[in-house]
């Protein structure tokens, strides 16, 4: 994948997000961490604080259990996009490319603004936010 000189690159998952910029050119990308953030979401059963109510068994079919752990990430997801909106409308970037798995990767794009749409060099479908700068660079490289 081309990684324009200056794109915004997002490299995301449910719970953290590294914003780096391309300070190489489109061939040779250099990342260069602009931003991250981190938000601690325990384990779902971590969340939980008593056992589910009890319900009659005609009940229990309709009644699904909420994930709150998977709740919390469709939120960072969605806060991630609303931030990437902020950023477009005041022409922070031209290009942008979105690293993510492929569940946030999703979440992300029902909430992409037009103008976010519209800025989008690429995506990729996989979690390196736990990878180091240099293979993150070859993975795009390679995508």
């Amino acid at each position: 994948m081309q990684v324009p000189h200056n794109a915004f690159v997002l490299v995301a998952d449910g719970r953290k997000a590294l914003f780096f910029r391309n300070e190489g050119d489109a061939d040779y990308p250099n990342l260069r961490v602009e931003h991250a953030e981190e938000k601690v979401n325990p384990a779902d059963r971590d969340q939980k604080t008593d056992a589910a109510g009890s319900a009659s068994s005609t009940q229990m079919g309709t009644m699904e259990e909420v994930d709150f752990h998977q709740q919390e990430e469709d939120r960072f997801a969605a806060d991630t996009a609303d931030m990437l909106k902020r950023r477009a409308l005041a022409n922070d970037f031209e290009a942008l490319i979105i690293v993510a798995p492929p569940k946030t990767l999703g979440e992300l794009r029902k909430h992409y603004h037009k103008e976010v749409s519209s800025r989008l060099a690429g995506e990729l479908a996989k979690d390196l936010t736990g990878h180091p700068v240099p293979e993150i660079e070859k993975a795009l490289g390679a995508a």
